[in-house]
């Protein structure tokens, strides 16, 4: 099996929808980054159709408002550069 390289912002994305790995959209969006190479978090939604955009929305925009509530800046930061891709 090939080890995907995946960048910061995408690491982080994928951190968050693993906390509720258990929709089956969840685990094929966290498929599609560990099988497929995305330089950044553009690339990556480009990828998506609008069934997964409209799902990672509401899962991001749940984990951005955690990360703030939790004063984790930095995870903040970079799920947002995800959500500013959405639209």
């Amino acid at each position: 099996m090939r080890v995907i390289i995946i960048d910061n912002t995408l690491h982080y994305l994928r951190e968050s929808l693993a906390n509720t790995s258990e929709q089956d959209m969840t685990k094929q969006l966290i498929e599609k980054l560990q099988t497929t190479e995305f330089s950044d978090e553009e690339e990556f939604v480009k990828s998506l159709d609008e069934e997964e955009i409209a799902y990672l929305d509401s899962v991001v925009e749940k984990e951005l408002n955690y990360a703030r509530n939790a004063n984790d800046e930095v995870r903040a930061g970079q799920l947002l550069e995800v959500y500013e891709q959405l639209f």
